[in-house]
């Protein structure tokens, strides 16, 4: 009888394709093709890959002031003293802040809450970079408007209403970028055009 499992020729391989798949988005498949194209790859590119990822994970900090990523104790977006500062847009995580940033058309600072309100999860106000933000925005170069650049998802907007009611009688103005993003969706996977017109578009709370 035909036996349809396949054994892999190399466990050196095996193990690296295994490695892959525990990455988000990577499948047995697609592991499987950069596996072998690391294997194709000269030894010098492969050692600069290493070191790109070692020194990413070793040397990246969280940034003091938005609570973001930074090479040192604040980030290059929070030391630009050019930006806009009577904005501040509070974000889900640092790789919203990439994404708004790639997509242009603003020109304040950010701030970054490291997760959302998510009750079913043990997710509260206290797990999240909320107490910092509060700081932020009593302090005498307070934003004169906080925009929420949060995903419009259940624990999205959840977190929009909280930090709405919470920032409301710290007479700064709360609003929402505007649902040109579809119910659900992520803001990482957003187009560039769509995030300009949401920041354009966003409404008061």
């Amino acid at each position: 009888m035909f036996n349809a499992k396949v054994d892999n020729p190399s466990r050196y391989l095996d193990a690296l394709v295994k490695e892959f798949t525990r990455l988000p988005g990577i499948g047995p498949k697609s592991a499987s093709r950069l596996a072998f194209h690391i294997l194709k790859m000269r030894s010098e590119d492969v050692k600069l890959l290493a070191r790109a990822m070692l020194d990413l994970k070793e040397n990246i900090v969280r940034c003091s002031v938005c609570g973001g990523i930074s090479d040192s104790g604040i980030c290059s977006i929070c030391d630009d003293k050019d930006r806009d500062a009577s904005l501040l847009c509070v974000v889900e995580n640092a790789r919203d802040v990439i994404t708004v940033e790639s997509a242009g058309g603003y020109g304040g600072y950010y701030h970054v809450l490291s997760g959302l309100i998510s009750p079913l999860d043990g997710v509260g106000p206290d797990e999240l970079n909320i107490r910092e933000l509060l700081k932020r925005c009593a302090d005498g170069g307070r934003p004169a408007e906080l925009i929420l650049a949060l995903n419009p998802t259940i624990e999205g907007d959840a977190t929009a209403l909280y930090l709405a009611g919470i920032i409301a009688p710290m007479n700064i103005t709360v609003s929402r970028i505007a649902r040109g993003l579809p119910v659900g969706a992520d803001l990482e996977y957003a187009d560039s055009a769509t995030i300009v017109k949401s920041f354009e578009g966003r409404i008061r709370m």
